[in-house]
């Protein structure tokens, strides 16, 4: 029987958060996590990716360690914690399949890291920032491209490890892609799951902003960060003028590309869950970017998400590059 081959040198690096969604019975819990289904769905196009990040020594971080080995995810990143579990966040779905926030289970966080006073946290929010970086150095000299979102920033050591890692991508010539996926309960689980980042939390936002050659924001993100959702006016308020995706649930996606802009009228598929939809467009978005794809890119991307949005969960519907170009081909 031959021996399974190790994961081929990634291309694309994903860091941050993977945890479990616990639904509301009988649905029951999912692993997912944006960066971790990113990583994920990469893998089942095609292209070689990694996931960097921080679990806890549990049945979630163990069921991880095979999801990412059965997917051939690379895990020479993923760093295990003896002392915090890993995260858990409990989810309500409405009859549209849309969720709604219900807080965290498993642990509290840590003061201003999420939850209670002295508590050790998640694993999540302990992301070493010297043991990444030991880590690092092989993976950028493969990858094309180092995709990041924003609740790193929400804990005092992840934000420290997911800064490094963008000093290091930067120095290697290694693109940034930033998903924004604002969460305002991983800052403070007490928040509303509807409000927009404070002052302070849009200041520890810009430099990610500010470095992404990529970009994904969900329309109120960008009225939030940016005073506006056109994406000619955000592409013009950043410096490096960044490829841009706008997404508004099923309006349609506006994009600005290089100084040209457009829109792509969504999918209409029928919708099983949500979950996970933005992360398998943002894996259709780089696997596309990576391989001239030779669908048009947003359609090939929208396409992976209307496809996740037919079956449960965020990663099991996760499609191949040639589901892809059938469900394009029917459509």
């Amino acid at each position: 029987m031959p021996l399974p081959q190790p994961p081929a040198a990634p291309l694309v690096l994903c860091l941050g958060e993977a945890l479990v969604d616990r639904l509301a019975p009988p649905d029951g819990d999912r692993l997912g996590g944006a960066p971790a289904n990113v990583a994920c769905a990469l893998a089942r196009l095609g292209t070689p990716s990694a996931f960097l990040g921080r679990l806890g020594r549990d049945a979630i971080g163990e069921a991880f360690r095979e999801l990412f080995a059965a997917r051939g995810v690379n895990t020479s990143a993923l760093q295990w914690d003896a002392q915090r579990p890993s995260r858990v966040v409990l989810v309500l779905r409405d009859a549209g399949g849309d969720r709604q926030f219900g807080g965290f289970a498993g642990a509290v966080g840590g003061a201003g890291e999420g939850g209670g006073e002295g508590a050790a946290g998640f694993a999540d929010q302990a992301l070493d920032a010297a043991e990444l970086s030991a880590a690092l150095g092989p993976l950028l000299a493969t990858a094309r491209w180092l995709l990041v979102g924003t609740i790193p920033l929400a804990s005092p050591a992840a934000a420290s490890a997911l800064q490094l890692a963008c000093r290091q991508a930067a120095a290697a010539g290694v693109a940034l892609a930033l998903d924004v996926n604002w969460r305002p309960t991983f800052w403070d689980p007490a928040a509303d799951p509807a409000s927009g980042p404070t002052p302070a939390q849009i200041s520890a936002i810009v430099p990610l902003l500010q470095q992404a050659a990529l970009l994904k924001c969900a329309a109120e993100e960008a009225r939030w960060l940016f005073g506006s959702d056109d994406p000619a006016v955000v592409c013009a308020a950043l410096p490096q003028h960044p490829d841009l995706v706008v997404t508004d649930g099923g309006a349609p996606l506006r994009w600005c590309f290089a100084g040209r802009s457009g829109e792509l009228p969504a999918f209409r598929v029928p919708v099983v869950d949500t979950t996970g939809a933005g992360d398998a467009f943002t894996a259709g978005l780089l696997h596309g970017l990576l391989h001239n794809q030779p669908e048009p890119l947003l359609r090939f991307a929208s396409a992976c998400g209307a496809l996740v949005c037919q079956g449960a969960g965020a990663i099991d519907p996760q499609p191949s590059a040639d589901a892809v170009c059938a469900f394009l081909a029917a459509n």
